[in-house]
């Protein structure tokens, strides 16, 4: 197999302030971590550097790419980004502090799949957000976000935050893959008031380039809610909708939305 130059990343947690306190060190050490998380659409975004780097536009046009997190990834740790060819993809590890903390595979489809916005539901966010709990995510439910729109300071600062170096993105003002699967993690948190969770792992199928400018909002659905090893699921199936009317990628989503505690011991 064909070994690439490794992505070497200086982790760093964007979301210290978020509302999910599982990127908060004293909270996360509760649940038996040594510190806040860095999130898991971060951890996405630093290996989605490697397929752009192998493939460029194309597969921000057409590319697919699943990312699952096994061990977590630290603020201010080094992580290290590999990749090798495997057939007609590239399989993808992160690894930090001796650990393997994240696996994944990117390939380049010959076109995008056609997806028939229609079949996703356009629906707002609730209007009052209640405490979280296992009728929040009920299976067949849809989930929106409000629209959003990236603007060029703010898509400059997302990438010196994910450490993204590929001038792809700001050369052609392109949406990066970490900021786009940020709306599927919107979706669960627009529609419950969530204590700690955590986001387990993303496939995203790109189907045509987001631009820094537009104004983009997510339609996902429910597709699983279970509880397993004292933690409950959610999984999302969902895509990205740019300017009311270009389906953008096709994401399906999985999160810890309640995580027993001490489950890092």
């Amino acid at each position: 197999m064909v070994l690439y130059a490794p992505h070497r990343v200086s982790a760093y947690n964007l979301a210290k302030q978020s509302e999910n306190k599982m990127h908060d060190d004293t909270v996360a050490r509760r649940f038996g971590f040594t510190g806040g998380l860095v999130p898991g659409v971060d951890v996405f975004a630093y290996m989605s550097h490697m397929p752009v780097a192998k493939w460029g536009r194309a597969f921000l046009e057409r590319g697919v790419m699943d990312g699952r997190f096994i061990k977590p990834v630290y603020d201010g740790e080094m992580a290290d980004v590999t990749a090798e060819d495997d057939g007609e993809g590239i399989l993808l590890k992160v690894t930090s502090r001796g650990e393997l903390c994240a696996t994944g595979r990117a390939s380049l489809k010959a076109a995008a799949p056609s997806v028939n916005i229609g079949d996703f539901t356009d629906v707002p966010p609730v209007a009052t957000r209640a405490p979280v709990d296992p009728q929040s995510y009920q299976v067949g439910k849809w989930l929106g976000i409000p629209a959003y729109t990236q603007t060029r300071d703010a898509a400059a600062e997302y990438l010196k935050d994910v450490r993204e170096t590929d001038a792809i993105y700001s050369s052609e003002q392109i949406m990066h893959p970490g900021m786009l699967l940020r709306t599927m993690n919107w979706a669960l948190m627009e529609n419950a008031i969530l204590g700690p969770w955590i986001h387990v792992g993303s496939t995203i199928q790109h189907l045509a380039v987001a631009a820094v400018g537009d104004t983009l909002t997510a339609r996902a659905k429910v597709t699983g809610n279970y509880e397993r090893k004292g933690h409950r699921f959610v999984e999302l199936d969902g895509i990205i909708v740019a300017n009311g009317k270009t389906p953008i990628a096709h994401c399906q989503h999985t999160a810890i939305y309640q995580p027993r505690e001490s489950m890092a011991a």
